[in-house]
């Protein structure tokens, strides 16, 4: 890596004392990566679980006017979809339970077993939502039960995200960490795509009876097939070389001390953790924001035609997905802090501008709005992945991702779209979720400029010293 990237890992400040101190004392193994085979595989079943993942997670918004009519039945549209979107924020609520199952379980049991468990529950839950009658037809118990499977989906996709981007960073180099782990957040952006795209065949070809009878359920059907044909890659893979090496450090340690990952990650690594959570909370409110929100923001506040707003977002995405693996081989090239630090400051001069394109009605203003946006936000989400794995060590390194990554989503992501519908209504100004993304992206310059990495992801905070291990023929 160059000497500019280099500084960012070795500069000392007060956050890096713990780390510096347990990389001192602690063996450094020569433990080579995964095999390309591996990786390939790995990459390909980590992008379709997170595609499945965020293709059924997309499907709640970009038919939450449909859903609203269904399952929240008022005179007034605008009531109904901020029900709607209330549902949608409150099963955010699971998320830092499953983030500190899932952490816990993946950091103990390994980043396999927590890959294959989520995508079932994810693929289940999203199955049934599909299966739902609505208040028409059980009355308040259709809504009650859709906050419940959306609750399982929130539970389960704070272990897949985490998971996968966990379990593809310790099977890579540091050298093309970036560029490989820039596929998970590709994959969420496909998913979104899937949904923006299976959403615009609907609208385009139904009638609005045939989309309320049964056109919505199209795409959460669809997670019975995805979700075993995901299971069946990610059962004939193996643990990475990290979590490995991990084992065989701790196993005895953890037998004498009945040492838990969540103990040892609120007991020595607290710092780290609020840092990671802030630095998170651009991507929370700028994904939901930017490539969830938008199509409805666009519709119901800026009365776009509907065909105009799918097309647009559907544009967004193509570019969000192309972009965002580049981001992550500039993070390899310049570092994950500089390159984070420049979509902050990014985010707080252009979106205001961005959103005032959107008001103008102009379809090419439109375009290059969202699409800006859309950058902007890539050249985070392109590097995070990679960022909040070199922050922890091996044996709490699923924990500390998924519980900072899933906090910040939960109390900024899932309310995103709820917040700006609510302040669009209570104020009348169409430039609210504007301000509030500017502030959030000045939250997390501030977090991640005090956050310290470690590129050497096989440093454990376990003293024992050991000789190397012998890896899975798998992975050697």
């Amino acid at each position: 890596m160059n000497t500019t990237a280099n500084k960012e890992h070795s500069a000392a400040s007060p956050a890096s004392s713990t780390t510096a101190a347990i990389t001192a004392s602690t063996p450094q193994l020569n433990i080579p990566e995964a095999s390309n085979s591996t990786i390939r595989k790995l990459t390909f079943s980590s992008f379709m679980g997170n595609f499945i993942e965020w293709f059924d997670y997309a499907s709640y918004t970009y038919f939450a006017t449909v859903i609203a009519t269904i399952f929240f039945p008022n005179q007034d549209p605008t009531v109904s979809l901020i029900q709607a979107f209330a549902v949608f924020a409150l099963s955010f609520v699971a998320r830092p339970i499953g983030a500190a199952f899932w952490g816990s379980w993946g950091d103990r049991h390994g980043r396999k077993s927590t890959l294959t468990h989520s995508i079932l529950f994810m693929s289940g839950a999203t199955f049934l939502i599909g299966c739902l009658p609505g208040y028409a037809t059980i009355g308040i118990a259709a809504p009650i039960l859709l906050l419940l499977l959306r609750c399982c989906q929130s539970f389960s996709a704070s272990g897949e995200y985490a998971g996968a981007a966990t379990f593809l960073s310790e099977s890579v180099g540091h050298h093309r960490r970036g560029t490989i782990a820039g596929f998970i957040p590709a994959s969420e952006a496909a998913g979104l795509l899937g949904g923006s795209a299976v959403y615009l065949i609907e609208s385009t070809l139904m009638s609005d009876a045939m989309m309320n009878a049964w056109g919505w359920r199209v795409p959460f059907l669809l997670a019975a097939p995805f979700g075993l044909i995901t299971l069946f890659i990610r059962e004939h893979l193996s643990e990475s070389p990290a979590y490995q090496q991990e084992q065989q450090l701790v196993h005895a340690q953890q037998q004498s001390e009945k040492v838990t990952p969540l103990r040892v990650l609120f007991r020595s690594y607290r710092k780290p953790l609020v840092l990671t959570f802030g630095a998170c909370v651009l991507n929370a409110v700028g994904f939901y924001t930017v490539l969830t929100y938008l199509p409805t923001y666009l519709t119901t506040t800026l009365h776009t035609d509907d065909t105009l707003a799918s097309a647009a977002t559907t544009t967004t995405l193509i570019v969000y997905v192309a972009f965002v693996i580049f981001t992550g081989y500039l993070s390899d090239k310049f570092g994950r802090k500089r390159v984070m630090l420049a979509a902050s400051v990014l985010f707080v001069i252009f979106t205001v501008p961005a959103f005032l394109l959107l008001d103008t009605g102009n379809a090419v203003a439109i375009f290059a709005g969202e699409m800006g946006m859309a950058m902007i936000l890539a050249l985070n989400d392109g590097v995070l992945v990679s960022f909040l794995p070199e922050t922890f060590p091996t044996e709490v390194r699923l924990s500390g991702f998924a519980i900072s990554f899933n906090t910040a989503n939960a109390i900024f992501g899932g309310t995103a779209p709820l917040v700006a519908t609510t302040l669009i209504s209570a104020t009348g100004n169409a430039l609210v979720p504007a301000y509030y993304l500017v502030a959030i992206a000045a939250i997390a310059f501030v977090a991640i400029w005090h956050t310290q990495l470690n590129k050497d992801l096989f440093f454990s905070s376990v003293k024992t010293p050991v000789v190397t291990p012998a890896l899975s023929p798998a992975i050697a």
